[in-house]
């Protein structure tokens, strides 16, 4: 009998992989018993799902739409079982994980040690990127987002505020003072994003007047959070960040807040979401359950707040 489920994860091994000898370890077979099942599975379908190169393989347009299917499938089945074997409470299999680049390095990989050891028997898939990716048709059990969260077909749970700061590295401070009022912000050295996405090149303050804004500028602009943070530690120039990615920077004195009686606090939400599904599995329930312990009440960045 054709083992359907098992061609299904192969293949979708071999694209994740880029090819059949990458993917032959984590499948338990050699290359050239990766190629036939891929073939047979080809064969039994009547259509082409890969284009084969020496060097790498890529998706037909027939393989693109299998792979969507294949990976909801596969989830499916990993779920029915998690789903069966919940009454023992031990979460076991890959867990898909996606977030953002600062957000992961910064607070979720340092937790990530303490988790594996209260379940042993999950691992952890940690995809890092700053795009919003969609969950159900890339695979992801769970995402950890920042900021505004509108998607409705998720779960959504809201584990932690956060807000950023205006801040500059000591060095940057010494060699061109410090800003008193946001208007002095137009005569120093402010990092910006390109683009402005967000607004993010509008900082925000509240005056006797009320709420206002100061476009800030720079001599140099970035589309990576990490990028901005070494140029500021670099003492390049003034930048607003999370606090949850500066906030030891600030205690050990290696970043300066500022501007903090004018600065209005705009609420970063944080949350976990996950797909819509009947049954959640005991890997995500246990992972959800984890963060929420370490997030809340009081976020580890909000201890002795800065």
């Amino acid at each position: 009998m054709i083992d359907k489920a098992s061609e299904m994860a192969a293949f979708v091994r071999v694209v994740k992989a880029g090819g059949f000898s990458a993917a032959a370890p984590a499948l338990g077979l050699s290359p050239s018993a990766v190629s036939k099942l891929i073939a047979r599975l080809e064969d039994r379908l009547g259509a082409r799902l890969l284009n084969r190169t020496t060097r790498s393989v890529s998706l037909t347009d027939e393989g693109r739409a299998f792979l969507e299917r294949a990976r909801h499938i596969l989830a499916e089945i990993e779920e029915a079982e998690q789903s069966v074997s919940q009454h023992r409470g031990a979460p076991r299999g890959r867990l898909r994980v996606t977030a953002a680049v600062a957000f992961a390095v910064h607070q979720i990989v340092p937790l990530l040690p303490e988790f594996l050891a209260s379940a042993p028997e999950v691992h952890v898939e940690l995809d890092v990127r700053d795009r919003i990716v969609d969950l159900v048709e890339e695979g992801f059990d769970v995402g950890v987002r920042t900021g505004v969260h509108g998607d409705s077909s998720l779960i959504s749970r809201l584990v932690a505020t956060d807000h950023r700061i205006i801040c500059a590295a000591p060095e940057y401070l010494q060699r061109h003072g410090v800003p008193a009022v946001p208007a002095d912000l137009l005569h120093h050295n402010c990092l910006t994003w390109f683009g402005n996405p967000g607004g993010l090149n509008d900082w925000p303050f509240d005056g006797p007047e009320g709420p206002y804004s100061v476009r800030v500028r720079g001599n140099a602009e970035v589309n990576n959070g990490d990028a901005l943070y070494g140029m500021t530690r670099a003492g390049l120039g003034l930048a607003r960040i999370a606090r949850y990615r500066i906030a030891g920077d600030i205690r050990a004195g290696r970043l300066i807040p500022l501007l903090a009686d004018h600065h209005r606090f705009v609420e970063l939400p944080i949350h976990i979401v996950y797909p819509h599904r009947r049954h959640l599995s005991a890997k995500v329930r246990a992972f959800t359950d984890f963060l929420v312990s370490k997030f809340t009440p009081v976020p580890p960045w909000a201890i002795d707040a800065v």
